[in-house]
């Protein structure tokens, strides 16, 4: 590899596939769709109108600052920083607020700094369900099985069969390296 590639100090061969930013918009609607049924959980699930929308405001800024968070903290250790092949688009943002550093820590800082969004994917449910209990909604039942579907199943299998399938990193990354078979050794 020559001085230039985003992946010089580590050993793998980078996807040359380049993304347009409708391509990284569609692929970024699993976890947008996931931020909007989340904050409609917030907004049907309270019945004062302020806990409902400050509720649902806060959920979406803590969404959007999740985000910004991986591309301030794990994007520049990504073989993708700055290039158009980021599948997502963060690459080329993260740019703009953080230097290249060595993507031989891409592992140590994906696991670090990964669980800043997991709530994200539990919020919504600790909110939507005790009042589902209290009082049966078909209209809340409906957002919750839709960010379940979206936020369990959808994004997941989105990622792992797209966005993660060429990536060049995925065999040190925490969420797709290779399983090993405890039996076998």
């Amino acid at each position: 590899m020559d001085d230039k590639s985003p992946c010089n100090d580590i050993d793998f061969k980078i996807d040359q596939r380049q993304y347009t930013h409708t391509q990284e918009f569609i692929n970024n609607l699993p976890y947008i769709v996931m931020m909007l049924l989340g904050a409609a959980i917030f907004i049907i699930s309270f019945e004062s109108p302020l806990w409902a929308y400050s509720g649902a405001i806060a959920y979406l800024v803590y969404a959007v600052t999740g985000t910004f968070w991986i591309m301030v903290f794990i994007c520049p250790y990504c073989a993708y920083w700055n290039t158009r092949f980021c599948p997502c688009g963060y690459g080329t943002i993260a740019a703009k607020f953080r230097k290249k550093e060595a993507g031989n820590r891409f592992n140590e800082k994906f696991r670090k700094n990964i669980g800043v969004i997991v709530p994200l994917w539990f919020i919504p449910l600790f909110v939507g369900v005790p009042p589902i209990i209290r009082s049966f909604s078909w209209w809340l039942l409906f957002l919750l099985a839709a960010f379940i579907l979206d936020a369990f199943v959808i994004l997941p299998l989105f990622s792992i069969k797209h966005g993660c399938k060429a990536c060049p990193q995925k065999n040190q990354c925490p969420w797709m390296k290779p399983k090993t078979n405890l039996s076998s050794q």
